[in-house]
């Protein structure tokens, strides 16, 4: 998946004299503006920072366990980059992404339905999230980790942030098994999508705070248009960037509202002067709205998850939105 960092640059940060001051670095990005208030917390990040060091250990325990050289002798010889040893990658017809096999990450928590649902280990709806096929795969979803996650902690905190990503990589997961059944799916790209869901919602539910708010609206769309578009290439699993999508979307709406302008100032005013209500109408309806999606959403897809269903027999149409067979390549591994 690829993704850029779109959440507001340069921040115009009003106080009480009406006056405003840019970026202490003095740049202009061509970003959205918004209001904030002198009163409101910036935030440190680290929870994402730690993210990214953990999907990168669970890729070197990954590939110490995979030991290429050893566990597949008619590989011998052939195996990619021999002089890391055990940590060499895959030969590149098993695995062109540089990293294991697809047995080894079906043993350590790969997402398989027959395991999932059969065998009832529903944790791998969980540990899927932290494994990928590869080195290129890893670097690309950590890349846009940091890039999306480190803006969005530090406006709205690590713990909104880490519930929209842990609940959003979950809900891909739980889409993915409900239409995959014959492929191995890993990866962070459910929970990354959750964040740009999680943007989009921000976006709407706080449309007043934002100056640019076409130009926010048009550039977000657009990311998500162009990622969505490449997920429907045979052996990428779109079910699980929809899935994190629709999860971090109706999340944003539950956890990220902000404050109506002025809410926080005027806590101090007298009862007849202050603001009566912290958010406007439209925030409390689609917050309500939001988590009672959400919640039935999921309990339906694990309902149907766990009694075995296949949801391409619901929707005889939906395996187009992983993959779109063509002359060059069939879309057996995505159903």
């Amino acid at each position: 998946m690829s993704g850029q960092d779109i959440e507001r640059g340069q921040r115009a940060n009003k106080n009480r004299t009406g006056s405003s001051s840019n970026n202490n670095n003095g740049a202009h990005l061509p970003s959205p503006t918004y209001l904030i208030e002198d009163t409101e917390t910036q935030w440190t990040s680290w929870l994402v920072p730690m993210f990214v060091v953990a999907n990168v250990a669970v890729f070197i325990v990954v590939m110490y366990i995979n030991d290429c050289p050893k566990h597949d002798q008619a590989f011998k010889g052939k195996c990619v980059a021999r002089f890391l040893g055990r940590f060499s990658f895959e030969p590149l017809r098993k695995n062109p992404l540089f990293g294991p096999s697809s047995h080894t990450l079906e043993k350590l928590g790969g997402l398989e339905w027959t395991k999932v649902v059969q065998k009832h280990q529903g944790w791998r709806l969980i540990t899927c999230i932290w494994l990928h096929a590869g080195i290129i795969h890893l670097l690309v979803n950590m890349l846009c980790l940091v890039f999306i996650g480190i803006r969005l902690e530090q406006q709205f905190g690590f713990v909104r942030i880490g519930v929209i990503y842990l609940l959003s990589g979950f809900g891909g997961s739980v889409l993915s098994c409900l239409f995959i059944r014959n492929s191995i799916s890993v990866g962070a790209s459910g929970a990354l999508f959750g964040l740009l869901g999680a943007m989009l919602s921000e976006l709407l539910t706080n449309w007043s705070l934002y100056t640019n708010k076409a130009a926010a609206l048009i550039t977000l769309l657009v990311i998500i248009a162009i990622n969505l578009a490449i997920g429907i290439l045979p052996h990428v699993d779109n079910f699980a960037h929809i899935g994190g999508f629709l999860t971090g979307f109706f999340l944003g709406f539950v956890l990220l509202p902000r404050p109506r302008y002025g809410w926080l100032d005027g806590r101090n005013l007298p009862g007849s002067a202050a603001i009566k209500s912290k958010y406007k109408t439209h925030q409390y309806v689609l917050w309500l709205v939001s988590l009672v999606l959400l919640i039935a959403g999921l309990t339906v897809a694990l309902v149907m998850l766990f009694r075995g269903e296949n949801g391409n027999d619901r929707c005889r149409w939906c395996h187009y939105m992983s993959c779109v067979p063509t002359s060059s390549w069939n879309c057996e591994g995505n159903v």
